[in-house]
């Protein structure tokens, strides 16, 4: 497994937090050890429940982090928010649910 866009392997500790755009417009957010493999699977229908129905239009993009519970409360946090407040976390590499639970306080 390598980073996106890259040859360098990526530490087999690190999982992604992934957002998909789909069909109906609405934003799948996942974890996945490797993100561009789980896409294909979404895309193949193999992959959640959700984008079975509602099939991925394109891959938004995602965020490595350092383990799978770091993962999991990421992907808690920003299934909280808003559909563009989650696309502008992952464009601005977001990638503590601290800092996205003390955002929405704000």
């Amino acid at each position: 497994m390598t980073d996106a866009g890259s040859d360098t392997p990526v530490p087999p500790d690190r999982w992604a937090v992934y957002l998909l755009e789909c069909a109906d417009g609405r934003v799948y957010t996942g974890i996945a050890r490797d993100p561009q493999a789980r896409y294909a699977k979404h895309l193949a229908g193999k992959g959640a429940r959700f984008t079975r129905s509602n099939p991925p239009r394109q891959m938004l993009g995602w965020v490595w982090v350092s383990g799978h519970g770091d993962a999991l409360r990421l992907e808690m946090a920003w299934k909280k928010l808003p559909r563009a407040a989650r696309i502008a976390a992952l464009r601005a590499g977001m990638t503590s649910a601290a800092a996205i639970v003390q955002q929405r306080c704000q």
